[in-house]
């Protein structure tokens, strides 16, 4: 009983920190301006371990590399928690591949979570509060993975139906390749 409380308090502040890794990774890859109370706070949580790494990890071709590093470690922390806390012993080369591996898969389904959560804050501040800064912020992170879509579906009773086409897309990426690799992980540790 108090193993499962503490899994669950482990991976949910650990997904909440690497949510916020990966966010402000995504943020400076899309260029989305970070003078808003959301930026502000990524850029307070994050820096701790982000401006560390940026001495041995400097940014390339535009990517934020220790961001997205730090939110890969603290990934790998997550999977490396939660081994320790079942008991299982690891053999050493071939373990670390695994749980390399297992953070990188955990770390990739958390960023098609968060999408989906952008796509649905999108959505909603279009209808209820249009002209807020969330939605310009949130639009301006998906707007590149609706454009096609939108190229695609017309509009419905003028609804733009492209986030919800987005979300289905993100979903079966989710039920899919990803749940395929999640399985691949667990057989690799």
């Amino acid at each position: 009983m108090l193993n499962q409380a503490v899994l669950f308090l482990l991976e949910t502040l650990t997904s909440l920190l690497a949510g916020a890794f990966l966010l402000r990774f995504y943020m400076q890859l899309r260029r989305a301006p970070f003078r808003n109370p959301l930026g502000n706070f990524l850029l307070a949580a994050t820096d701790f371990a982000v401006k560390p790494l940026r001495r041995v990890i400097p940014g390339l071709l535009g990517w934020d590399w220790a961001s997205l590093v730090a939110a890969w470690l603290t990934e790998l922390a997550l999977v490396s928690g939660i081994i320790a806390l079942s008991g299982h012993e690891l053999a050493l080369p071939a373990a670390l591949a695994g749980v390399s591996f297992m953070a990188a898969v955990k770390l990739l389904a958390l960023a098609v979570h968060m999408l989906i959560w952008i796509v649905v804050i999108t959505a909603i501040f279009s209808w209820v509060q249009p002209h807020h800064w969330i939605n310009a912020f949130a639009g301006g992170l998906v707007q590149p993975l609706l454009r096609p879509l939108q190229k695609v579906l017309p509009l419905v009773g003028n609804v733009d139906l492209s986030p919800l086409a987005l979300i289905l897309i993100l979903q079966l990426i989710l039920m899919a390749p990803i749940a395929w690799l999640e399985q691949f992980a667990v057989r690799l540790v």
